[in-house]
């Protein structure tokens, strides 16, 4: 079973590590666990084993397909086969799965393009695409990484900008940047000061993408409650509880506002570049500031990819969200297969169902993982019920304008 966290995690993605044992405090209630009858009874539960079913009778609508073609903008098919403290240390690719096995569900799915995000550099994103877009047109698209590899030399800034050239020649759709830009990338690669989004070398870089029309999917923050302490006033407790690593408060590490300051200043330096800012604008906590940021910046979109947790628990605001930038929100799920431990993330049917559920229905308090316990915080969500109009628009149509495809 491939360990999605710790593949993706070398890549510097928000989808951070490898799944750690429960605390000693948990493993301390775990040795004295109660029975179902002792518990009944008054006496402690360890809050990793509780498990409430719902009381509530409420309608409940399965959407097999969706209502229209979907493009998922945001999926990780490929990933680096070797990396260091989040710094790809070479082209070669690691896949995840064949394309046969992805199309089985997409057909199935109504899902008529992926977007593979993380292809990588030179050979291995040349690899990457012959493997998928190339075999299967139209089917698969493949967005290339920076060579942060090279980081270090000289002309860096010119190196990055030409790899991004020999990247569209390739066939690349576009440049993801990982959150290993602000968060993982120092000055010595793996040591020293961190590098900010914002740092002038990586101009070349965006002016680049902005000659050669291709978006810039990008990826600087983490839900809000990652740079908050760990205590019992964060909403993601059990899930930085179980992934300490995925916790970004204190040490050196920049705040939330500070990395959004950075990339808003990227933004409107290149009004040129087109920005595709991931899972809702990596902000999906308070729409308000994604909302201005849109009316803000042109030259910018969002996708929801593994926000459905955050939009659906404020369904009449993510509604007004969606009615106000419904031309520059796109379909996407940062679906991996077989990334078991986050099955709010895993590729498989039941997710695009949920996925579906919550953009077509009206439907309430239903689960936005298929998992027992919440993944990413325990709560349930609301479907916004979106008319035929928008969910054209998110699922296929604002895709195909940025990417410059037709299906």
């Amino acid at each position: 079973m491939i360990n999605r966290r710790k593949v993706l995690q070398g890549l510097g993605v928000a989808i951070g590590a490898a799944a750690q044992p429960r605390s000693s405090h948990a493993l301390a209630y775990a040795a004295a666990e109660p029975t179902a009858q002792q518990s009944a009874s008054g006496q402690p539960l360890a809050l990793v084993d509780f498990e409430p079913k719902s009381m509530l009778h409420v309608q409940e609508t399965h959407i097999d397909r969706a209502k229209f073609p979907v493009i998922d903008v945001h999926t990780h098919i490929t990933v680096s086969a070797k990396s260091e403290k989040g710094i790809d240390l070479g082209a070669e690719r690691t896949y995840l799965a064949k394309p046969d096995e992805l199309l089985r569900v997409m057909d199935a799915k109504n899902i008529r393009a992926m977007v593979n995000l993380t292809g990588g550099f030179d050979d291995g994103l040349v690899d990457t695409i012959r493997e998928y877009d190339q075999s299967y047109p139209h089917r698969f698209y493949t967005f290339a990484e920076p060579t942060y590899s090279r980081f270090l030399e000289p002309n860096y800034p010119q190196i990055q900008a030409d790899a991004v050239e020999r990247a569209h020649r390739a066939g690349a759709k576009g440049l993801k940047i990982l959150k290993t830009l602000g968060l993982y990338l120092r000055e010595n690669l793996t040591s020293g000061k961190l590098v900010r989004v914002d740092d002038p070398r990586f101009d070349p870089m965006w002016d680049a993408c902005g000659q050669f029309n291709m978006p810039v999917a990008i990826h600087v923050s983490d839900p809000i409650a990652f740079f908050t302490p760990t205590d019992r006033f964060n909403e993601r407790y059990e899930e930085l509880n179980n992934h300490p690593d995925w916790s970004f408060y204190g040490q050196d590490y920049p705040s939330n506002a500070e990395l959004l300051e950075a990339r808003n200043r990227v933004f409107a330096r290149h009004p040129k570049t087109q920005f595709l800012v991931l899972h809702v604008g990596n902000f999906a906590e308070d729409l308000d500031n994604v909302s201005e940021n849109l009316d803000r910046f042109p030259n910018m979109t969002v996708d929801l990819a593994a926000r459905i947790g955050e939009l659906g628990r404020q369904p009449r605001r993510a509604r007004r969200f969606f009615d106000r930038h419904q031309d520059r929100i796109l379909f996407g799920t940062d679906a991996t297969p077989h990334g078991d431990e986050t099955p709010q993330q895993l590729f498989n049917q039941k997710l695009y169902e949920i996925y579906y559920r919550f953009l077509e229905t009206a439907d309430e308090y239903f689960d936005y993982a298929p998992a027992n316990v919440p993944p990413q915080g325990r709560w349930r969500i609301y479907g916004i019920e979106l008319p035929d109009s928008v969910l054209r628009k998110v699922y296929h149509q604002n895709a195909a304008r940025l990417l410059g495809i037709t299906l």
